[in-house]
């Protein structure tokens, strides 16, 4: 009886601890990683490897930085809130910052410190920048580096161009913004005022908006104008414009779901634009 009741008890804290580590963002950046590290020859397992745990010590982290904030607005959608103990959610994300020390380094020096910085610098982030004017910088550093964490494991060590580099650190200006949209309300209540809590809600919509478009355009036209280019930058304008127009209407969330959805193009094209990153 005990074994059968310690069971469920396990797998309760293994789900708690699974939503607590942001698996969405944290999936999509892993699987980001490793696509494009198999688009450029180099091992999608060991960048999967590296990455995932990076963006599990973040996922963790957030939560166990931020768990007096969300007690206090009440986020019931929050492990730590459903009754998942802070301390919990800290071993595992101090676990996970001790795990990608090595398999950072496995991709290379200058890869695995690469990586290193991106991972130190969303902990910066979750720790202090993140109620900061300076809450963008992470963001763009940190995606800004991923091309070249990749190509950095490749032999030869070279740097991702100028190109993918400055469409990442786009692609992360839009993604902080997209982030930050569905919970600005319940942060400034606990008084975390990041650089779109300061903007408001339809100009940070407007201007990570624009960071992805600007993203599509670097993308499409900085290793050579091609057809699927050209559409994936007619696609990002008009979906951007379209969700700005209905985002006219009262409680519309068509401007956030087209900054989604321009992200998600942008995600694309460097994925096809991999063969070009060295």
């Amino acid at each position: 009886m005990r074994q059968s009741a310690y069971v469920p008890r396990i797998t309760r804290l293994l789900a708690r601890l699974a939503r607590a580590s942001h698996p969405e963002p944290t999936v999509a950046v892993t699987a980001l990683a490793a696509a494009l590290a198999g688009s450029v020859g180099a091992s999608p397992i060991r960048v999967g490897a590296a990455f995932l745990s990076g963006q599990l010590s973040v996922g963790w982290s957030n939560d166990w930085l931020d768990a007096r904030r969300d007690v206090a607005v009440g986020r019931t959608d929050k492990p730590v809130v459903q009754g998942l103990e802070v301390q919990t959610v800290r071993t595992a994300a101090l676990l996970a910052a001790t795990a990608c020390l090595p398999l950072s380094l496995l991709l290379g020096t200058a890869a695995g410190l690469a990586h290193l910085v991106a991972v130190a610098l969303a902990w910066l982030y979750n720790a202090r920048l993140k109620a900061t004017v300076a809450s963008f910088l992470p963001y763009a550093v940190s995606f800004g580096l991923v091309p070249s964490i990749v190509t950095l494991s490749l032999p030869g060590h070279p740097w991702a161009p100028w190109w993918a580099s400055g469409a990442g650190a786009l692609l992360g200006v839009g993604a902080h913004g997209a982030n930050v949209l569905p919970d600005l309300e319940d942060d400034l209540q606990t008084g975390v005022r990041g650089l779109p809590h300061r903007l408001g809600r339809r100009l940070t919509t407007a201007l990570s908006g624009l960071a992805l478009v600007a993203a599509t355009v670097l993308l499409a036209v900085g290793p050579g104008t091609t057809v699927a280019g050209a559409l994936a930058v007619a696609t990002a304008v008009v979906v951007f414009a379209v969700g700005l127009a209905q985002g006219r209407r009262p409680g519309s969330r068509a401007p956030f779901l087209s900054v989604i959805v321009v992200a998600a193009v942008d995600v694309g094209l460097l994925l096809l634009r991999g063969a070009s990153l060295t």
